[in-house]
């Protein structure tokens, strides 16, 4: 499972083990027992990778077509955008947890491939 956490002022990306139903069960159920409203929808998710020529070779390969798409930005960048589910506090919030199920090998590369300083928030 892919996780991106949208903060205020920055943006991580992380591997988890583990099912994703599983995973948001948990998260339903903390939200519950501690009176913390939870919103939870269907949604997309981007970040920028840089596109060098080793980045482009890599991206070219990933088979998670219907989850996953790539998109050139300029000849400097390359936005990944990834389906699955938005988690937040708030209806209208742009601070949150994006969660989806990838194929591991392609969980592992964007991880591998995501570069923080990359992504200004």
């Amino acid at each position: 499972m892919l996780k991106i956490i949208y903060g205020d002022n920055n943006l991580s990306l992380d591997c988890l083990d583990g099912c994703l139903e599983d995973w948001i069960n948990t998260r339903v159920a903390i939200a519950v027992r501690s009176a913390t409203g939870i919103h939870i929808e269907s949604s997309t998710a981007s970040f920028l990778l840089p596109a060098n020529s080793s980045t482009i070779a890599q991206v070219e390969n990933i088979q998670d077509a219907n989850v996953v798409e790539f998109c050139r930005c300029d000849a400097k960048s390359l936005e990944v955008v990834l389906k699955g589910i938005w988690l937040t506090s708030e209806l209208e919030s742009e601070t949150g947890v994006f969660v989806t199920k990838l194929k591991d090998d392609t969980e592992y590369l964007l991880q591998n491939m995501f570069e923080p300083k990359f992504c200004p928030v």
